[in-house]
């Protein structure tokens, strides 16, 4: 069986390091925001060439503390792509405000830059850019509407660690930049994880005061914050991992190269574009047959994911939140997207046995 996903396999380059930082951390006795927590943020700044890392406790709330910070007004309209994984919605709803779905490009899957500007009203405050499967989005035009409009930029990195556009990295666009090392990511912890990155001195300040109670000093108060740390072990896991990423991110690169170059043309493939380097967290196809094309590679020992099999305006959560029609991308790329074996785990071996299956299929 080709699985998905196998995290033992994945990780199982690492164990050595992972149990010799694991007694580390257990021996040291300091467990929240110590030396582990310092040295993971600062190296991934540098990773990612920015001035700050401020680490938190997921995704998630790397979003949340992020929109927070500028102190929108309850209601303000925050634009984000609708085919968008459901965490980058539910920030925005989470910090009181509303939520507005832009379509995006059938291509890249990320936001159409070319849709954003017919949806600022003059509520608007931001644009929260999401650089979907590993794809950065289309910056210098959404850079430009930001200037125009006076909006805020905040990118949801997600899926992105180390992608390029012009040779800048995801997460040294925006006025902040939002990750997950959920497990599964190609930089991922071996549990809940996220880190905020940012360029100036005054957004790190407020972040890490947000991100401990909104203390600045112990047992002193500033504003209301949050508990949303990342813990001293979490913080070792990504050290080591980090350490390895590039050899992580070339590995994924090379299965992706075998799927774009052997699958025969009747499956929409990710396209790739010169002035950007993808780094393939998902490997993601579309085809009008999607459910029968994943039952046909499971019945050939081959597993699959759907990223994402409903969009977020139809979600029963988003009810009364967002408008349940006028999406037709969206929904085209939900009904017809599949997500195929790409992992650290994987061997070319391994894609070329899928790849003679999808061909077969035909």
């Amino acid at each position: 069986m080709i699985a998905y996903e196998n995290l033992q396999q994945v990780d199982k380059e690492f164990m050595d390091e992972y149990t010799h930082v694991f007694q580390e951390v257990l021996h040291g006795g300091w467990y929240i925001l110590g030396k582990q927590v310092q040295q993971f943020e600062q190296s991934f700044a540098n990773f990612c060439g920015v001035e700050h890392c401020i680490g938190v406790a997921s995704g998630l709330d790397a979003l949340v503390l992020s929109l927070r910070y500028f102190a929108f007004k309850p209601g303000d309209e925050i634009i984000v792509p609708a085919n968008t994984y459901i965490a980058s919605i539910l920030a925005i709803v989470q910090v009181g405000l509303k939520p507005v779905l832009v379509e995006p490009d059938i291509n890249t899957y990320n936001i159409d830059p070319k849709r954003i500007e017919e949806c600022i009203t003059k509520k608007t405050r931001a644009i929260l850019v999401v650089h979907l499967y590993g794809k950065m989005s289309d910056m210098d035009p959404i850079l430009q509407l930001s200037a125009q409009y006076d909006l805020k930029i905040i990118e949801d990195c997600a899926q992105a660690h180390g992608a390029k556009y012009n040779g800048q990295k995801a997460g040294a666009f925006g006025d902040f930049g939002a990750f997950s090392f959920y497990p599964t990511k190609n930089l991922g912890a071996l549990g809940d994880a996220g880190a905020i990155t940012c360029k100036a001195d005054i957004l790190n300040n407020s972040i890490r005061t947000l991100r401990n109670y909104g203390s600045s000093a112990k047992y002193v108060f500033d504003e209301v914050g949050y508990n949303s740390r990342l813990d001293e072990l979490q913080a070792a896991f990504l050290s080591v991992k980090l350490k390895y990423l590039d050899k992580i991110t070339a590995h994924k690169q090379r299965l992706a190269a075998v799927y774009l170059r052997e699958l025969k043309s009747d499956f929409i493939l990710p396209v790739v574009q010169p002035r950007q380097e993808d780094v393939y967290h998902i490997f993601a196809i579309r085809h009008p047959e999607r459910d029968r094309l994943r039952a046909h590679l499971l019945a050939n020992e081959i597993g699959t994911e759907i990223h994402y099999p409903i969009p977020p305006h139809q979600q029963k959560a988003m009810k009364g939140i967002l408008s349940d029609g006028g999406y037709p991308i969206s929904e085209e790329i939900h009904r017809t997207i599949i997500s195929l074996p790409i992992s650290y785990g994987h061997t070319e071996e391994d894609i070329n046995r899928v790849v003679e299956v999808m061909n077969k299929f035909l």
